[in-house]
């Protein structure tokens, strides 16, 4: 399984005028083959800082999604926003079963 977390800082209005393209990636991309999860969040101390997590059952299907249709839409509806990725690392994790 791999693991993608992803911080990103909103600017002033971003998360509002971002949010029906947010909502749909969100939707979309957890009805991709290969899916574990997939959200996005806000810290409750900072307002202004999104947090993605993304669970995939592989590299392939990682691959697969960033050629996706809603990918490239997403993308083009937040290219006017001021939204910055901070910090972006992908992890190796084991199936996912919980620890005894």
């Amino acid at each position: 399984m791999l693991i993608v977390l992803a911080e990103a800082t909103l600017g002033a209005g971003a998360l509002e005028e971002g949010r029906a393209a947010f909502t749909a990636m969100i939707e979309a991309s957890r009805k991709e083959e290969g899916c574990i999860t997939y959200s996005y969040a806000i810290d409750v101390l900072d307002p202004l800082k999104l947090i993605i997590v993304e669970k995939w059952v592989d590299d392939a299907a990682l691959a697969h999604h960033f050629g996706t249709p809603h990918m490239a839409t997403f993308q083009g509806a937040l290219a006017g926003l001021d939204i910055s990725i901070t910090e972006l690392k992908k992890f190796q994790a084991d199936d996912g079963s919980p620890l005894s």
